[in-house]
């Protein structure tokens, strides 16, 4: 069968299909402490704390993506989902999960998995198989346990809508051919292809016509109750149609915060929020978030995953949220990496930059740098990196043990969905570690444009300096070069982030450091109609938190 290519993504869409894996594991770690407990309230924050049902580590992802993780390792080398061999070795790799790492498994996952493997012929064969039979003899099969895990396979077919249903179908088949889940996967898939393609929400609606007709119906009208109600409205989200449905709806009553530099607030905010009312569903709460998360990192990108969630964030066989941003770009890319090795590469190439360490003018503290001297050999002083360029996947300062911060800035104009966002974590963590007493290197490709813009927001959170103040001061002491007046977008937003407005020198209020995630979360914000068209003000304080993936 003929396999669509992989349509060429540009930055920002890349950055979105980097948020789909790693936000799926994001929701899944946040609902891991509440599954199946008593339904948190409105002003209760979840948190990752982890216990649950594994019991889990802080920050651990649990089955829902463990077996995203399974189709994820196959995706991830060009595959088409739809084939045989891509079946066969999808079922391998649940066969190897079970026997080697599953947690947490559900029942008729377990069941189907377990009648396959001891069934003779090839693997996806017997598995298909194993989960008709076990569908014909239940009436109770349509759980949501090929939901959780579909959306790698939106990433897997972006080039052709069709083909990624067929795809969605075939999966989730594996261990739930219900046509409920068929229906759910193929809508959800739909919903994630657009989010990548093209930064909206749409696709979950456009994804009706993806349907047997005879089917579209019954689902208009579940979308439709799930915009109209709560999310713990549906309550038997072990069922696939509840679990879609409070997923959607935490989605789409999330208002999404209007864009208020100096006061704090960003459209990003919405992935948070959005993911805590997913965990508020209640009963199957780290399935319900780990829908809700692949969806809204589809729509808001790894760029607009709160840091300290990225840094936290793990599980079976040892992956961090970087290996989950690189599992879903290799997948997205159609099994390749970019020009430069990106994002497989131990290390990425420098040029003939030479290494540099200046001491920030307003903390010594802070040691301003470039990739060349992340990732040279000489040693640096420091406890902890703040990387704002793509780094390769050895570790940074080689033989160091540091604590180390990724942060997705692309150093172009125009290519940053959420600028204000990304600058103002980043200078949060470089105040949090220094609140921790660690001494800090704070780099990006060349130093000269985005390292000086996060700098001088620190000098703001830190000192009170107002930014046009630390930008002057920031270019006497980076002589190595100072590009950052190429870039009006990001100088213009150093601005509005400690003024309000671009080029002013009113002094804003010096922040706070960001909480851990593992004791707290994005504060709700005033609920307002459904859908992300509304935009309405959504009052909240500013949740500023930690590390994560690749660029």
């Amino acid at each position: 069968m003929a396999h669509a290519p992989q349509p060429r993504l540009n930055t920002r869409a890349t950055d979105r299909a980097a948020g789909v894996l790693l936000g799926a594991a994001v929701g899944d770690a946040l609902g891991v402490p509440y599954e199946f407990k008593a339904t948190l309230r409105e002003d209760q924050q979840p948190r990752m704390i982890g216990g649950g049902l594994g019991p889990y580590k802080p920050g651990e992802y649990s089955d829902d993506t463990q077996m995203q993780v399974c189709i994820a390792r196959v995706a991830a080398g060009g595959a088409d989902l739809r084939t045989p061999e891509a079946l066969d070795a999808i079922a391998t790799n649940f066969q190897g999960w079970l026997s080697g790492g599953a947690s947490d498994v559900g029942s008729q996952t377990r069941t189907v998995l377990g009648a396959a493997g001891r069934a003779p012929g090839a693997p996806g064969t017997a598995m298909l198989d194993a989960a008709r039979l076990f569908t014909t003899a239940n009436e109770r099969s349509a759980g949501n346990g090929s939901l959780m895990r579909t959306g790698i396979v939106a990433l897997a077919h972006l080039g052709d809508a069709a083909e990624m249903a067929e795809a969605a179908t075939a999966v989730s088949a594996l261990t739930h051919p219900d046509p409920d889940c068929a229906d759910a996967c193929v809508l959800w898939c739909s919903g994630i292809r657009t989010a990548v393609l093209h930064g909206t929400f749409d696709g979950v609606r456009a994804g009706l016509d993806l349907l047997p007709a005879e089917r579209r119906g019954v689902w208009a009208r579940r979308l439709d109750e799930a915009e109209a109600n709560p999310p713990h409205h549906f309550a038997n989200n072990g069922w696939v149609v509840h679990a879609l449905q409070a997923a959607w709806s935490a989605i789409t009553r999330t208002a999404v915060p209007e864009l208020s530099p100096a006061e704090g607030r960003f459209p990003a905010q919405h992935f948070g929020l959005a993911l805590e009312a997913a965990v508020r569903a209640g009963t199957d709460t780290d399935t319900v978030a780990a829908i809700a998360g692949a969806l809204l990192g589809a729509r808001w990108g790894c760029s607009g995953i709160p840091l300290a969630w990225q840094r936290a964030v793990h599980g079976w066989p040892g992956l961090t949220g970087a290996d989950l941003v690189r599992l879903a770009v290799r997948t997205a890319r159609g099994g390749s990496d970019d020009a430069q090795g990106w994002p497989s590469a131990p290390r990425m190439a420098v040029g003939d930059h030479r290494s540099f360490a200046i001491p920030h003018p307003h903390d010594a503290g802070v040691v301003l740098g470039n990739l060349a001297l992340a990732q040279g050999v000489e040693p640096v002083p420091v406890e902890a990196v703040v990387s704002l360029c793509r780094t390769g996947t050895d570790p940074i300062l080689p033989g160091a043990d540091v604590e180390h911060v990724r942060v997705w800035l692309v150093d172009s104009q125009g290519a940053n969905a959420n600028l204000h966002y990304v600058l103002d974590q980043a200078a949060r963590q470089v105040l949090r570690l220094r609140q921790e007493c660690k001494r800090v290197l704070l780099h990006c490709f060349a130093g000269q444009s985005r390292t000086p813009a996060v700098a001088a927001i620190y000098s703001h959170l830190a000192t009170g300096t107002d930014s046009k103040t630390a930008l002057n001061d920031l270019r006497q002491v980076l002589i190595s070069g100072w590009h950052l007046e190429a870039h009006p977008e990001m100088h213009d937003a150093v601005h509005e982030l400690t003024t309000g407005r671009a080029g002013g020198d009113q002094q804003a209020s010096p922040g706070v450091a960001a909480p851990d995630p593992t004791t707290a979360g994005p504060a709700p914000a005033h609920r307002t109609p459904p859908r992300e068209r509304n935009r309405a003000h959504a009052e909240q304080r500013q949740e500023e938190l930690d590390l994560g993936p690749d660029e």
